[in-house]
């Protein structure tokens, strides 16, 4: 296969302004008030699609937003790949944390992009990535390069818990059929060290309220007579771990996938340095479960986080007052074994038992999803890392990411497709963050590699 380079660079200006226009569309998913911008937002890759070489494009309703398909069928006898993506971003706030407005895409260099990177919501979480994909197909169909049958699904409600999605894949599987999944909205280790993400952990998120008094109190007639919520809600937070950092809920690690001591050594090849993590960060020294590495912390590992909290009077100035209600959001990741619905309910009754008397406590489910790898000795995986060898001239480092994309596991089982995770993105890239950016570089090398991955899948697959 001839090299993307000279057609990504005949054409560089224009991918980065097609990318710099979908990103000023504030396509948020979680809150109503952009619906009409997540709808316009559909509407923009479907010509996109269009554009860029696919034989039939359409929206597809669902109970939520739009999903977005295409496909390019060239003959059932070739491979076919199904790309997923998400054009629905998280909300930016905080607004006042970002250095430039969050729609407003600016590029700017930095010392990990001296090429320059571009900076707003969604530049890699994941509408940068989604669209390297979209570019990739036209290359392809411009040059009359495609060597096998592709499809599209790009959907609306990933940052919301893709619950549209599910109930699409389930009505639709013939439309869906596929020999591989492939997915661009993970990361690598650095520019230098390509990896592909071979894990993904799940995920539980819900959302508990304590309730003390009818309403809220004077904290001076009724300080120390009754509950705070907040006092209450914080002390039973802080009791979910232990002094080692582990989870305290009985029976949440029971089925948690212990990792031999040849896989976490496999683990620690990976590049580290702690020095450099946390000037990153800014912290002074790591933190987290005893007995695991940093690594291991942030991927083989399932942890418990606060998102969120929240209650009585946040405003300017001060106001003497016990509130009636507290709130908090919180996330678990899983790890392999580790069932999200039986976690969740798990947490809850363990939630509800350590509640003090004078409170009540309601535990609201959200979403969540199961853990997912990927086999290296699988057919896409060894075209992956083929493609990264031709694009890289490194083989790529297989890694386990801490982060979840719950529908993986939903594809295996309604599809029976595995999936390849082949991110471009850096882990300083903020995503979910103020100052949310992607690298040119990092943009232009998946346009250059996923043609590559087309190509090598493909040959396995004929072999």
């Amino acid at each position: 296969m001839k090299s993307a380079k000279p057609y990504i660079e005949e054409h560089k200006d224009r991918f980065l302004t097609e990318l710099i226009d979908l990103l000023k569309i504030p396509s948020i998913s979680a809150d109503k008030a952009y619906a009409n911008d997540v709808i316009k937002t559909a509407d923009v890759i479907k010509e996109s699609l269009e554009k860029a070489g696919c034989d039939k494009v359409e929206i597809c309703d669902t109970p939520g937003y739009p999903i977005v398909y295409g496909e390019k069928m060239l003959d059932p006898k070739l491979p076919t790949i199904l790309v997923y993506g998400h054009y629905d971003v998280q909300p930016p706030d905080p607004i006042n944390l970002w250095d430039s407005p969050p729609f407003e895409p600016v590029i700017k260099k930095t010392e990990l992009h001296p090429e320059g990177a571009i900076f707003a919501r969604g530049s890699c979480d994941d509408k940068g990535q989604m669209y390297m994909h979209v570019k990739a197909m036209e290359y392809m169909t411009a040059t009359n390069q495609l060597p096998c049958n592709v499809k599209f699904m790009i959907e609306g409600e990933e940052e919301v818990g893709s619950e549209s999605l599910g109930w699409f894949v389930e009505r639709n599987q013939e439309k869906l059929a596929n020999d591989v999944i492939l997915i661009s909205d993970t990361g690598m280790i650095a520019n230098d060290i390509p990896s592909i993400t071979t894990g993904l952990r799940g995920l539980s998120y819900v959302e508990v309220e304590v309730t003390g008094p009818n309403r809220d109190l004077h904290s001076g007639l009724y300080g120390g007579a009754v509950a705070n919520p907040i006092n209450v809600l914080t002390k039973m937070i802080a009791s979910l771990h232990d002094d080692d950092n582990h989870i305290t809920i009985p029976g949440f690690y029971d089925k948690v996938e212990e990792l031999s001591k040849e896989e976490r050594a496999k683990m620690a090849e990976a590049p580290f340095s702690k020095e450099a993590y946390c000037k990153a960060l800014d912290i002074e020294d790591v933190y987290g479960e005893a007995g695991y590495t940093t690594n291991e912390r942030n991927s083989i590992r399932p942890t418990l986080d606060v998102n969120g909290i929240w209650g009585g009077y946040t405003g300017e100035g001060a106001k003497t007052v016990i509130a009636s209600k507290a709130y908090a959001k919180i996330s678990m990741r899983l790890v392999p074994d580790q069932n999200w619905k039986e976690i969740t309910e798990l947490f809850k009754n363990h939630f509800e038992s350590i509640a003090p008397k004078g409170v009540t406590v309601k535990v609201n489910p959200h979403h969540g999803g199961t853990a997912y790898v990927t086999p290296i000795d699988s057919l896409g995986y060894k075209a992956a890392s083929n493609a990264y060898e031709t694009t890289f001239g490194k083989t790529p480092i297989p890694q386990r990411s801490g982060g979840s994309i719950p529908i993986v596991a939903l594809f295996e089982k309604e599809l029976k497709s595995k999936t390849i995770l082949m991110g471009f993105g850096l882990d300083s890239d903020a995503i979910h963050s103020p100052n949310e950016h992607f690298g040119i570089w990092n943009y232009l090398k998946g346009i250059e590699t996923i043609p590559q991955f087309y190509h090598e899948f493909t040959k396995l697959k004929n072999s």
